[in-house]
C-alpha cells in the first residue's frame, strides 16, 4: 500500500473513532484544544496561505465530531490560534500548547485532539514531517504517547 493510501486509511479510522466518540466530546477544554490543534497543524511549516487556512476552516466546519460546537465560535477560536502563530510563531506555539494541554485532564478528549490533529494534517494526503512533528509535540502537551499514534 502506497503512503498516501496508508495516510488516507489513517485519517479516515481516526474520524471513525471521533464520531464514535461524539457524544462525550462536548466540553470547552475539548472545543479550545481542538482548535488550537487545527491552527497549530495549518500552521506546521511556519506560514498559513489563505487557500490552506479555508481548507482547514472548510474541514473545520464540515466535521461531524465539531458540530456540537457553533461553527461561528469554532472558526472564531481557530482564526484567534492562527494569529498568535502567525504573529511570531515559536511564541504563538508556546501559547498555542497550553491551549492543547486543556484537554489533558481526560483522556478520551486528549486522544480525541491527537485524532483531529491527524485527520486535518492528512486531509490533503499528505501528513508531512512538519505537521507530524507539531502533533507530536502536541501528545507531549497532553502526556499521551506518540508512537500510540504511529507518529
Amino acid at each position: 500500500m502506497a503512503l498516501w493510501d496508508r495516510i488516507k486509511d489513517s485519517a479516515t479510522q481516526m474520524q471513525t473513532q471521533l464520531v464514535a466518540k461524539k457524544n462525550d466530546l462536548k466540553s470547552g477544554a475539548f472545543r479550545d484544544a481542538s482548535m488550537a490543534m487545527c491552527a497549530l497543524v495549518a500552521a506546521a511549516d511556519g506560514t498559513v496561505d489563505p487557500s490552506e487556512r479555508q481548507r482547514v476552516a472548510q474541514l473545520i466546519a464540515g466535521n461531524e465530531v465539531l458540530q456540537n460546537f457553533p461553527a461561528d465560535d469554532l472558526r472564531r477560536r481557530f482564526e484567534d490560534n492562527l494569529g498568535k502563530l502567525t504573529a511570531d510563531f515559536d511564541f504563538g506555539k508556546v501559547s498555542v500548547l497550553q491551549e492543547i494541554a486543556k484537554a489533558k485532564k481526560k483522556p478520551a478528549e486528549a486522544r480525541a485532539v491527537v485524532q483531529i490533529g491527524i485527520v486535518i494534517g492528512g486531509a490533503d494526503g499528505d501528513f508531512d514531517k512538519a505537521e507530524q512533528a507539531m502533533v507530536r509535540e502536541a501528545c507531549f502537551a497532553l502526556g499521551l504517547p506518540p508512537h500510540e499514534f504511529d507518529l
